[in-house]
């Protein structure tokens, strides 16, 4: 096969380097198409281009790989290559959960194959296992450590003491997070994974703005100390789950008891746990983030075109299965700053309350649907983690 690439950042060199280590796969990249022509890299120039169409246009290439951190150019470059009738493979997540009803049209229009198991969990081959392997399945919850980059916070500061800050400047240093790393860490990374995931696991199609999202942007040493004091470490989990044939979801901090599977997902590993009435608890366990891992999810991706492989989502339109928060309770931890500033009759019940001069911060149970709209989840002061 004859690739073409766009954008060669992280992804796009991992995919270089894994491409040429691999000798089983028959696949050369023809052209790359980038933003920056005078920027030095580790390729001759004359793989170089700065226009879309010498790969879109070019009869010889048979897959476009798309790879570029603009979600809106992402989709205009996929869009046209899937409209042309080529393969494409695509890890841009953002991209991918905002457009995914038209992506879907557009595959069912054309019949081209567009494939981006690389935009959930890097290495962790999630998508193709709920699409083959959980077809007939009863299949009931997905939830995992989607997003690396706030795992490597979340390990250094339980490991080794580091403060929130601290430990954000070590995974910016260590090329795991970006200089604004707010897609990462306030948690809307692993939400368009999460809505990727929802399509492949119980077929349907959800807006990001629709799932709830709060990252560990406001996690404080007070928030780490209760922690501590209660055995326990935390992790930024996205769920989503079924109940008869409502689905919902939402990606909230959570405090793991020592022992729980999800402490020993160091680093920039994620996970994912399935839950079905057959199969019970299954959990995938890799590497998240990075060039290597994630060029290799995008290498298979292009390995599986060698077989006509495509998405079939035999899920889609099934049971009747609809996306609705109503009714799903959750227990959180809110730390807030002054007395009223959280609207405790959003909650059902209320189980502990603590204030001092440092915090004051309750436990309840509260409607998903009311955290999403509260107001009070906004204000600067409050952080709110999920209490299992």
């Amino acid at each position: 096969m004859k690739l073409g690439l766009f954008g060669f950042g992280c992804v796009g060199q991992g995919l270089w380097k894994v491409l040429h280590e691999t000798k089983g796969i028959r696949a050369d990249i023809k052209r790359i198409c980038i933003k920056h022509p005078d920027k030095q890299r580790p390729v001759p120039t004359h793989f170089f281009t700065t226009h879309a169409a010498d790969i879109l246009d070019d009869p010889e290439i048979d897959v476009v790989v798309e790879l570029i951190d603009d979600a809106e150019a992402a989709f205009e470059i996929v869009s046209g290559a899937l409209s042309r009738g080529k393969a494409v493979v695509s890890a841009n997540k953002k991209m991918i959960a905002h457009r995914l009803p038209e992506l879907y049209a557009l595959q069912q229009k054309t019949g081209a194959p567009f494939l981006y198991e690389g935009a959930c969990c890097a290495s962790i081959p999630i998508i193709r296992n709920l699409e083959e392997y959980y077809d007939n399945d009863l299949l009931t919850s997905v939830e995992g450590i989607f997003n690396g980059t706030t795992n490597v916070i979340l390990t250094k500061i339980f490991e080794e003491n580091l403060s929130f800050g601290e430990a954000l400047k070590f995974a910016q240093a260590n090329g795991f997070a970006e200089s604004d790393p707010t897609l990462d860490v306030e948690g809307f990374d692993p939400k368009f994974k999460l809505c990727i995931l929802l399509l492949h696991a119980f077929g349907v199609f959800v807006q990001p703005e629709k799932v709830l999202h709060f990252g560990i942007h406001r996690l404080n040493d007070f928030d780490i100390e209760f922690a501590r004091s209660r055995g326990s470490v935390l992790k930024l989990v996205a769920r989503c789950f079924r109940e008869n044939d409502k689905v919902a979801a939402y990606c909230l901090p959570r405090f793991v008891q020592k022992g729980h599977r999800y402490e020993g997902v160091r680093h920039e590993y994620n996970a994912v746990t399935l839950e079905s009435g057959f199969s019970e608890r299954q959990v995938f366990v890799g590497k998240g983030a990075g060039d290597k891992p994630t060029g290799c999810a995008v290498l298979s991706d292009i390995s599986a075109l060698h077989y006509q492989y495509k998405y079939e989502y035999r899920k889609f339109g099934q049971n009747g299965t609809f996306f609705d928060t109503k009714g799903t309770l959750l227990t959180v931890y809110v730390r807030h700053e002054h007395e009223g500033q959280v609207t405790e009759s959003d909650f059902s019940e209320i189980t502990e309350r603590y204030a001092s001069n440092k915090a004051k911060y309750l436990v309840g149970k509260i409607q998903l649907e009311k955290l999403q709209t509260a107001a009070w989840l906004r204000e600067p002061g409050v952080n709110v983690i999920e209490y299992v």
